[in-house]
Formats: structure tokens, C-alpha cells, sequence
């Protein structure tokens, strides 16, 4: 083939500019909080969407919607959710359970519809999940799952714990893994107390995972 007709047909299957793919559809989604469209974002809010998109995250699903009214304060929230979900020294499986402990302090439905399959997929038995769901604790967990559970759940009760829970953490996950856990706790009350003001809504035939309150 000569040189002019392999140009020709590289035209072919190279895209030209014009041809490049549109925006990402943002596909956000609310409850009290209605749902944001990408013409309508201001300049703050475009650079917090900006982000989220450039970030780890595959979807906008869940608080970010609301956290957009407050571009500036949601952009610090979402990166620093970033760093305590996918970099955090705990392993997936331990992280995942704080966050379903989260979920289910706060009763924050679509938290635990998101995280329930994550934890699973991370390696967190099903008894154990169920367990948690149910307001029980778990009968049969890992020895690194019952020292997480004792410490949050006497953070949450008590908010404090112990010398014994204390050095029990460290021991077992280190200084900067406490650290870790704390941090993950606290990025998802605020989370939950997002998601529940918002009423952000679980997909169309989603069973509700607790009893709303009455």
C-alpha cells in the first residue's frame, strides 16, 4: 500500500478532535437535596467534580450530591474519604467492617447497601455482616475483627475506651492503624449524617436494610 493511501487509511480509525468523547455524565442523585446537573454546577463546584471524577471513586453515588452545596468544606470531605477508604494501613476487610459498624450506628441505608457487598468482597464472612445488621455482636469473628469491634463499639458507646481496649488496638494494628480506624469512623458519621438528612434514596427495589425510624 503507498504512503498516501496508509494516511488515508489511518483517518480512518483515528477519531479527529472534534469527534472527542463528550463530559462524563455525573448521574448524581438525591432525596431532600435535588439532584445537581453538570450545566448548573458553579465554578467551586466544577473543581470539587473535577476531583471526584480524577479520583479512585467509579461513581458519584451517595453523599456528594449534598456535600456540593458546600463545594470547598466537600472537597476537603471527599479527599480526605479517599485517603481513609483506599490508602488506609487497615486491611479492606477490617475497614470495610468499621464502615457496616458506622452504617449500622447510624442506621444510614444506602452506607450499608453500598458497603455490604464491599465487605463480602473484601473477605468478611457473611455471619459476621449479618451479625452487625442485626445489632448483635458478631459470635464468630477473627481475633483482628473482635479487637476492631470492642474498640469502636466502646468509642461509640462510652466515647472513650479503655487502657486494656487501647493497648489491645495497638497491638494489634499499631499506632497509625488506630489512627486509621478512628479516622475511617469519623469520615463516615459524617457520611451517615449526610445520607440521612438527605434521605438520599436506595435503587428502585432496594429493600431498606434497617426499620426507618419512627
Amino acid at each position: 500500500m503507498s504512503r498516501p493511501a496508509l494516511v488515508a487509511a489511518a483517518l480512518l480509525v483515528i477519531p479527529p478532535a472534534a469527534a472527542a468523547q463528550a463530559p462524563r455524565e455525573l448521574d448524581l442523585r438525591g432525596g431532600r437535596f435535588a439532584p445537581l446537573t453538570r450545566e448548573a454546577l458553579t465554578p467551586e463546584q466544577q473543581v470539587m467534580v473535577n476531583d471526584l471524577l480524577s479520583g479512585a471513586r467509579a461513581s458519584l453515588g451517595g453523599p456528594f450530591n449534598a456535600l456540593l452545596r458546600s463545594p470547598e468544606m466537600g472537597n476537603l470531605a471527599q479527599k480526605f474519604g479517599e485517603q481513609v477508604r483506599f490508602r488506609s494501613s487497615l486491611p479492606p476487610r477490617l475497614n470495610e467492617m468499621a464502615i457496616l459498624l458506622t452504617a449500622r450506628w447510624w442506621s444510614a441505608q444506602y452506607e450499608w447497601h453500598a458497603h455490604k457487598p464491599l465487605a463480602l468482597q473484601a473477605g468478611l464472612r457473611a455471619a459476621v455482616v449479618d451479625d452487625i445488621q442485626a445489632g448483635r455482636r458478631p459470635a464468630r469473628m477473627q481475633p483482628d475483627e473482635a479487637v476492631l469491634y470492642e474498640f469502636s463499639t466502646e468509642l461509640r458507646e462510652r466515647r472513650r475506651v479503655s487502657d486494656a481496649t487501647f493497648a489491645a488496638a495497638v497491638k494489634q494494628f499499631g499506632e497509625r492503624g488506630v489512627m486509621d480506624l478512628i479516622g475511617v469512623m469519623g469520615y463516615y458519621d459524617l457520611v451517615s449524617m449526610v445520607l440521612n438528612v438527605d434521605r438520599y434514596p436506595l435503587p428502585d427495589g432496594a429493600p431498606l436494610p434497617f426499620p426507618e425510624p419512627k
